[in-house]
């Protein structure tokens, strides 16, 4: 029987992922080393025989920074139609799924507002000067950026489209029934994080104990093979230090 997944996966490290600097509309591009373990990810996990299986994937969502995409890139899932931001087919990969990839405003990250590019330790100093409460971004969004609320609405969008168009009709059928249905999402790591605690029903202002690090891969399901049980899968038939033994 059926369980459909949506694969949430963030962009590989950048500089400013790598010293804590909260990057939220700022474009900025992988390091090399965030590259080489995007790569890796993509061998370690997404195969016929991995984690992640091209042909069962019927959508792909990427959030417009460019970083996402990049990430996208370099998982190498063998996409039959040229990427949106390409001019044409330039991976060699054979083709290995059928997905469409969709440029998704809904799970670009956070807008961080006045915080953008700067790291949670200068936000406590600030707040600290200004006679301001320790910071909570599930609690208190970002000054001149998002809430909470906002956030959460653009996400309930992305669920409710998850839902309708791949989830709703597959879940619960044996396998010669159901059509395609997994989902991927690439893009950031508070706005997948708080994608996880939507997922489930939970409200952002409860707080979100989840952590992605850069280039990290979760999975998003159902219990019981309903979707009136949405789940967070926790652990799997594979290890995240897979990645770091790949060529």
């Amino acid at each position: 029987m059926t369980t459909p997944r949506a694969f949430i996966i963030r962009h590989g490290e950048t500089e400013w992922s790598l010293n804590g600097r909260h990057t939220g509309t700022s474009d900025i591009p992988l390091t090399a080393n965030g590259e080489k373990r995007s790569r890796a990810t993509g061998k370690a996990l997404i195969g016929d025989d991995r984690l992640i299986v091209p042909s069962k994937i019927a959508h792909i969502y990427v959030s417009p920074r460019h970083r996402a995409q990049k990430t996208l890139e370099l998982l190498d899932l063998g996409c039959r139609d040229k990427l949106p931001w390409q001019e044409s087919r330039s991976h060699t990969a054979d083709v290995r799924t059928n997905a469409k990839v969709q440029i998704c405003e809904d799970i670009r990250e956070w807008d961080y507002g006045d915080y953008e590019g700067i790291t949670s330790a200068e936000i406590e100093e600030r707040r600290k000067a200004n006679g301001e409460a320790k910071w909570d971004i599930w609690r208190d969004g970002c000054p001149g950026g998002e809430s909470p609320a906002q956030v959460t609405e653009r996400l309930d969008r992305v669920i409710h489209d998850i839902r309708t168009r791949y989830h709703d009709h597959a879940i619960g059928k044996s396998k010669g029934e159901a059509p395609v249905s997994d989902v991927l999402l690439v893009a950031h790591g508070h706005i997948l994080r708080a994608l996880a605690m939507r997922w489930i029903g939970k409200e952002l202002t409860e707080g979100v104990a989840l952590l992605l690090e850069a280039g990290g891969v979760g999975i998003l399901s159902y219990e019981h093979r309903s979707v009136h049980e949405p789940a967070i899968v926790l652990g799997g038939s594979f290890m995240v230090d897979m990645v770091e033994n790949v060529n």
